[in-house]
């Protein structure tokens, strides 16, 4: 079954890291990708723009309206994620266990199971 491992990075919580701390976090990530991968687990990984480089867009009259900024004004948000094809929910929370954010006090990793895909690669 595969699931949506999703991160959430808070800036407050990432800037009181040490630059050591931050960086065995950011090798954390190639270390468990290396893993899953050697497992067969490994689908993808997406590593997301911070909600400042992000838009919105509604339509309203049919016609549609850009503007800056995030959906929802929040400390939190989605960082990254990793799709991963494991045998059950248990495996997939060992998985979120392994992903450096999760030891991380103040941060931590949602697990969803995703009910439909359809990915192509371009």
């Amino acid at each position: 079954m595969k699931y949506l491992l999703i991160m959430y990075p808070n800036a407050a919580v990432m800037d009181a890291l040490s630059e050591k701390e931050r960086n065995a976090v950011m090798e954390g990530h190639g270390d468990l990708m290396k893993k899953l991968k050697e497992s067969g687990e490994f689908v993808g990984t997406l590593a997301l723009a911070t909600p400042d480089q992000s838009s919105v867009v509604r339509v309203r009259g049919g016609a549609p309206t850009v503007t800056d900024g995030p959906y929802v004004e929040s400390e939190e948000f989605m960082g990254g994620v990793y799709v991963i094809d494991v045998k059950d929910n248990d495996r997939a929370h060992e998985v979120a266990a392994m992903i450096p954010d999760a030891a991380v006090e103040g941060l931590g990793v949602e697990v969803r199971p995703i009910i439909f895909s359809e990915l192509t690669s371009k």
